[in-house]
């Protein structure tokens, strides 16, 4: 999975560096981070409501939108993979360790 999403990031990064004509991703950077937060709020709230339907395939879907937005949204920002990467690497080896993770309503 990281291969995959190293290879987004690389073609966001690429887009960035060297705009061309036609490319969605351009003009979500083109317009700014508001207009990129703006699609990553509409594909969270989609991936949610497709999860509730429970249609699998719609699921999945929603969520390669949402992360390719979140992609976006981290080239925007300059926010590279590896530290998102190495983040959740070290969340993966806390193991019962849920009272040291952020403060949520777990029974949800």
């Amino acid at each position: 999975m990281n291969d995959t999403l190293k290879q987004l990031y690389q073609v966001v990064e690429d887009r960035k560096a060297h705009p061309q004509e036609g490319s969605y991703t351009c003009y979500l950077l083109n317009k700014g981070l508001d207009k990129i937060l703006k699609k990553v709020g509409e594909e969270c709230a989609e991936t949610i409501i497709a999860a509730k339907n429970g249609v699998q395939a719609d699921t999945v879907g929603e969520i390669a939108d949402l992360i390719y937005h979140l992609t976006v949204m981290m080239a925007a920002q300059g926010i590279p993979l590896a530290e998102v990467l190495a983040e959740l690497d070290r969340r993966s080896a806390k193991i019962g360790n849920l009272k040291q993770m952020h403060v949520s309503d777990h029974a949800t």
